[in-house]
C-alpha cells in the first residue's frame, strides 16, 4: 500500500478521465490520494472530488505563484472548510522566487498567515519552496519559536541545509519523481540522509512524471516508480518503504482516516 501525498486531481489534464485515473491508482496498490489546493476557488471542486472515494482527501491554500495583492482578506475561506472530515491540511503555500516579479514580501506575508491558520486548526502545512531556501528556513524557524506547528516540505528539490532545518522542527520531507531524474544527484545525496520515518512519497501529478514515464502526463499510479527508486536509494525493501511512508502519512495527516 502506498499513499500519493500530493497530487492535483482537479487539474484540466484529468477532466476527461478522472474516474479511470482513480481506478488505475487502486489497481496499482495506491490506496490513498491527497489532492492539493493551489487557489481558493478550487476548494469546492476538491471537496466534490474527495467524495469519489473514502481514501481521497484534500487541502486548502494558495500557491505562492497564485497570490494576488489583496488575497489575505480571503484566507478565512480555508477555515470555512475545516469542519469537513476530508479536509486534512493547509496548503500548498510557501515561497517561489523562480519567476520574475515574485512579490517576495507579499509571498512571505501570505505564507505566515497560512502558518497561523495551520497552528490554529492544528493541521499540517504543505510547504512549496523554490529558489527561496534562506527565506523559507527563516520563516519556518521564527514561526516555530512563536508556537509549534507540523508540516511537510513537498516535492523536495532544495538544499541539504533546508532539509536539516526542516527536520529540526520535526517536519517531513516528501519525495517526488524528480529524485529519479538524471540531473538530480544532489537531491539524491540529501534524501539518503533523511530518516525513513520522516519521508513521504508523492507525484505532484499531473506534473513531474518519474522515470520511466518522464515526459508523460503524471498520475497517482506512477508514485510506485518513485517508491521503487527510493527503496533502492535507501537500501530497504519496497514493501518496507511503502509501509513506512504510509505510516508517516497517517501520523502527519492525523485527521485522515484509512478505510
Amino acid at each position: 500500500m502506498l499513499i500519493d501525498s500530493h497530487c492535483h486531481l482537479n487539474m484540466s489534464d484529468f477532466a476527461k478521465d478522472l474516474d479511470e485515473i482513480i481506478i488505475n491508482a487502486k489497481n496499482n496498490q495506491i490506496n490513498g490520494l491527497l489532492t492539493i489546493c493551489t487557489e481558493l476557488d478550487e476548494l469546492k471542486d476538491l471537496k466534490l472530488i474527495s467524495k469519489k472515494d473514502n481514501n481521497i482527501w484534500y487541502s486548502g491554500g494558495i500557491h505562492p505563484n497564485n497570490i494576488k495583492e489583496h488575497i489575505s482578506n480571503q484566507l478565512d475561506t480555508i477555515i470555512d472548510y475545516a469542519s469537513d472530515k476530508k479536509f486534512i491540511a493547509i496548503g500548498e503555500t510557501g515561497l517561489d522566487y523562480f519567476y520574475k516579479n515574485p512579490k517576495k514580501e507579499i509571498q512571505k506575508n501570505i505564507f505566515i498567515k497560512h502558518i497561523n491558520i495551520a497552528r490554529e486548526l492544528d493541521l499540517p502545512i504543505i510547504v512549496h519552496t523554490r529558489d527561496a531556501d534562506r527565506d523559507t528556513i527563516d520563516i519556518l524557524k521564527s514561526q516555530y519559536k512563536k508556537g509549534k506547528f507540523k508540516g511537510v516540505i513537498h516535492c523536495f528539490s532544495a538544499t541539504e541545509e533546508l532539509a536539516m532545518e526542516a527536520l529540526d522542527i520535526n517536519f517531513y520531507i516528501s519525495v517526488s519523481g524528480i529524485v529519479t531524474f538524471k540531473n538530480a544527484e544532489s537531491i539524491r545525496k540529501t534524501i539518503k540522509k533523511i530518516p525513513l520515518n520522516k519521508l513521504l512519497v508523492e507525484t505532484d501529478a499531473p506534473y513531474l512524471a518519474p522515470v520511466p514515464n518522464r515526459g508523460k502526463r503524471n498520475e497517482p499510479a506512477f508514485v510506485k516508480h518513485t517508491a521503487q527508486f527510493l527503496s533502492v536509494l535507501k537500501n530497504v525493501s519496497y514493501d518496507e518503504l511503502a509501509k513506512q511512508t504510509t505510516r508517516n502519512f497517517f501520523k502527519l495527516f492525523s485527521k485522515a482516516t484509512s478505510v
